[in-house]
């Protein structure tokens, strides 16, 4: 590999918005996130359910096909 093309590549510490620290490497010197494992609704268990059944009957009504009356 030649001298000075590649970037330097050292330790990194990326910080999410709760306060999770997580140490790693790379070449910039740190990173912050909005959201970890740590904070992730899915990780944690407390997920919300979707309005599902709203969301499928907003869809019927706007592309089912209006039949004439006879």
């Amino acid at each position: 590999m030649k001298d000075g093309v590649h970037p330097e590549y050292g330790e990194c510490a990326i910080t999410c918005t709760c306060g999770a620290v997580y140490h790693t490497r790379s070449t910039r010197k740190s990173l912050h996130v909005e959201i970890c494992a740590s904070c992730h609704p899915f990780f944690t268990g407390q997920q919300r359910l979707m309005d599902v059944a709203g969301r499928v009957e907003k869809f019927k009504r706007k592309y089912t096909r209006k039949l004439p009356t006879a």
